[in-house]
């Protein structure tokens, strides 16, 4: 039988870890990646390649499969695991013909009226000057106007690093959740040291002032809920991270299946616009 938990809701005692050991456990090099997921998630996974541009980027892997029967569509970030997979991957950083394969499958996935699925493990968007050059920005800001608007359920979930617009290009979801031990923020520990600070040294300093932990995000209304891991961290068990994974995506679903579009559109929409503190200046 499955185990089931309240999403928004840690396992166990309250966790007190400081930021920066969430950062930790959340670049760990044994964490289960997108294909580890994937294969765990979906059955008869059919990978999509191209962006109908200009190439295929490995950095997001993009296909059709089944989740427990349920037709899906799902758009993940996979940064690799060793040396080669890595260079191979572009350590997970998206170029521009990534960010437009993915809103080429989004588009079939509105076509044939499949929810969408997105994993999102990345320390940000490549910032190379190939990448400027073919529109990395313009890539990025056509993904969030296009999937504020898909007709379809979409549900993206931090798996590892949340790293800036790269992550949030897939991130414009119906609902966002977040593993237990990832992180998600406008940028960098330790760029935003760099920055702030002169000092890339004080990141440990950086995290805790960005609030970028799950717990943090879910109390700003910014992630919809936290998906609990195994004892000690994701890495120690990939099979329960999983299934925890599916749970909670199965879970939404059968919420978001019986919205209409037009409802589902609405809903993203409301989600977003209702974010941050706004002050009216009388007088």
């Amino acid at each position: 039988m499955e185990e089931d938990f309240p999403l928004g809701l840690e396992v166990g005692p309250p966790r007190k870890d400081p930021a920066w050991e969430r950062v930790q456990l959340a670049r760990h090099a044994k964490r289960p990646h997108a294909v580890d997921h994937i294969e765990r998630l979906f059955t008869d996974f059919s990978e999509i390649h191209g962006d109908r541009f200009f190439g295929d980027d490995p950095a997001i892997i993009c296909g059709m499969g089944f989740l427990d029967g349920q037709p899906v569509m799902a758009i993940c970030q996979e940064k690799g695991r060793d040396t080669k997979q890595k260079v191979h991957r572009n350590f997970g950083m998206p170029k521009p013909e990534g960010y437009r394969k993915a809103m080429r499958v989004m588009h079939l996935a509105a076509k044939f009226k499949r929810p969408i699925i997105c994993l999102l493990d990345t320390p940000g968007a490549y910032p190379g000057l190939d990448a400027e050059e073919r529109g990395q920005a313009e890539a990025i800001a056509v993904n969030l106007r296009e999937m504020a608007r898909l007709p379809v359920p979409v549900i993206s979930v931090i798996i590892g690093e949340g790293g800036s617009g790269g992550a949030l290009a897939l991130g414009v979801a119906n609902r966002v959740f977040m593993l237990e031990n990832t992180v998600y923020s406008v940028i960098s520990p330790e760029s935003c040291a760099a920055i702030i600070w002169r000092d890339a040294g004080k990141a440990e300093l950086a995290a805790a002032a960005l609030r970028l932990t799950a717990p943090d995000l879910l109390e700003l209304g910014l992630i919809d809920g936290i998906i609990p891991e195994p004892p000690g961290g994701a890495h120690n068990d990939y099979d329960l991270t999983s299934r925890y994974l599916r749970d909670a995506i199965k879970r939404s679903l059968a919420e978001l299946n019986a919205m209409t579009p037009s409802q589902l559109i609405d809903q993203r929409y409301e989600r977003f616009r209702k974010m941050g503190n706004f002050f009216e200046e009388i007088g």
